[in-house]
């Protein structure tokens, strides 16, 4: 189904040691950026956070905001820098000495020096955390994509309907075009018969055959409309695939867009021209619309 690129997921995963929260935010991008910001301790997981997001969301920039809470009581061990220690005292002795004065520093003394004993929280082992906070991206990702086919449905809906508006304009177009050229023979006969009068000639048939003809393949745009509907038949089927499909419906509206040009510049037709300019407004809204497809 069509999904749009924007939207906002939520999902949440606790129990009695953890609790993780993560909220995702797509918007509009031509590629696809993952920004990620989350707990220091958790940076290792990035790629894992990355595969997993990827696999779903494949366009648009898509900001991932993690936080963890924890529970219980943390692990902690105590280290002490034996090699500091052991130059505190070897410190004390040498200033003992230059003062010609007894050490009296004790074990507790130096205990109490700075940095000797550091009393540090046991880091966790991430992987261990994975399976939670995977949870957590999984429910915000559906959330998320529930929001994106909300949206692309509507986006579908009002893409269809421009399609067959113009499709529609496209049926006048064809319905007017032999009538130009009839029109324009009439034109041409008109000029032959008002000059030719103030000498008692009659209208050349093979001349205005020729200029008719030459007229006709000038401003021929019957392969311009097949290649229009061509493209417009395109667009239809490509709204009904499950992949993508942003990219390619751009480069086909750009391919309209390059047939709507040439036939308003070769119709030589007051109509035509009115009508081109009625379908490239259909056109910018319909270009307006892809750009928020995934």
């Amino acid at each position: 189904m069509l999904k749009s690129m924007t939207g906002f997921g939520r999902g949440e995963f606790f129990d009695s040691q953890h609790r993780f929260i993560v909220e995702i935010k797509a918007v509009n991008h031509r590629y696809n950026e993952i920004v990620i910001r989350m707990p220091k301790n958790l940076g290792s997981l990035e790629d894992k956070i990355r595969r997993s997001i990827s696999n779903t969301l494949v366009r648009g920039r898509i900001d991932i905001f993690i936080t963890l809470d924890e529970y219980g009581q943390k692990k902690r061990t105590v280290r002490v820098d034996k090699e500091l220690a052991m130059a505190y005292h070897e410190s004390l002795r040498d200033l003992a000495q230059l003062l010609s004065s007894t050490i009296n520093d004790t074990v507790q003394q130096i205990a109490h020096y700075p940095d000797v004993i550091k009393v540090e929280e046991v880091t966790e082992d991430v992987i261990i955390l994975w399976p939670k906070l995977s949870t957590a991206i999984d429910m915000a990702v559906n959330h998320l994509m529930s929001m994106r086919l909300a949206e692309g449905l509507s986006i579908k809906q009002d893409l269809v309907a421009r399609v067959a508006t113009i499709s529609s304009y496209l049926i006048t177009v064809e319905e007017r075009a032999p009538k130009v050229l009839a029109e324009y023979r009439e034109k041409i006969l008109g000029r032959m018969r008002e000059l030719l009068t103030t000498v008692g000639a009659e209208p050349d048939e093979g001349r205005l055959l020729q200029e008719t003809a030459i007229f006709a393949d000038r401003t021929s745009i019957t392969e311009e409309l097949v290649r229009l509907k061509s493209h417009l038949i395109q667009i239809d089927s490509t709204l009904n695939t499950d992949d993508a499909v942003g990219r390619k419906l751009d480069f086909i509206i750009q391919e309209i867009n390059r047939e709507t040009n040439t036939i308003a510049s070769k119709a030589n037709d007051f109509t035509i021209a009115n009508l081109m300019i009625e379908i490239k407004s259909e056109i910018e809204k319909i270009r307006e619309q892809i750009q928020n497809i995934e």
